[in-house]
């Protein structure tokens, strides 16, 4: 289903059950008047089950897998991948060269620079307490050329220094310096061993 106000690249390729554009809450209503547009570059791959909310921007090569949902306000560059059952949450902003697994969780506010790779079931947190009183929502920075291991956890507005490693199953709990390996739970920071660096330079 393709809703209003959308706007579609060449050779574009949807599979079954695609909506793009729909309405976030404010739009909800149909006199609430026009929704923002939503934007697909060329060359984009939307596999079955995506939803993709209003007033997102995708670049060019853009491809998903199943089921991913990519909410409202949204920015996405060139050359990205987002993997099956994953959910990117609204105000968000992706480089280009991003590769983001499966069954992966951005939230609000969430900042993830260029030639970042995201591995499978890794989260990422935005609210510091809660179960108390809801304060500002303050997403991840991941700079360029990150690297994050399966199933590691990131806690709310930590920056990932360019080039930093996590390891899988890492749980960080604060900043992450360029150039370093974060390993273990709660993280320790070390050296970045000379073959990571070398595959990680950008």
């Amino acid at each position: 289903m393709i809703h209003k106000n959308v706007r579609l690249g060449k050779d574009i390729i949807l599979q079954n059950e695609v909506s793009i554009g729909l309405p976030s809450r404010p739009f909800l209503r149909k006199d609430e008047g026009e929704w923002p547009e939503t934007v697909i570059g060329d060359h984009a791959v939307i596999r079955s089950g995506t939803k993709i909310y209003c007033g997102v921007s995708i670049g060019k090569h853009f491809q998903t897998g199943h089921n991913v949902m990519i909410r409202e306000d949204i920015l996405i560059g060139d050359y990205v991948l987002i993997g099956t059952n994953s959910v990117i949450d609204n105000s968000t902003r992706i480089g280009s060269h991003v590769s983001i697994q499966s069954i992966v969780y951005l939230p609000t506010n969430s900042v993830i620079e260029d030639n970042v790779f995201i591995g499978p079931n890794a989260v990422f947190t935005n609210d510091k307490y809660p179960v108390r009183k809801r304060g500002e929502l303050v997403g991840p920075v991941l700079k360029k050329g990150v690297t994050v291991g399966a199933n590691a956890t990131v806690l709310a507005g930590i920056t990932i220094g360019e080039g930093a490693v996590l390891a899988a199953g890492t749980v960080v709990t604060k900043d992450v310096p360029a150039w370093t390996l974060a390993i273990g739970c709660p993280a320790r920071i070390e050296d970045l061993p000379e073959s990571l660096k070398k595959m990680n330079m950008i």
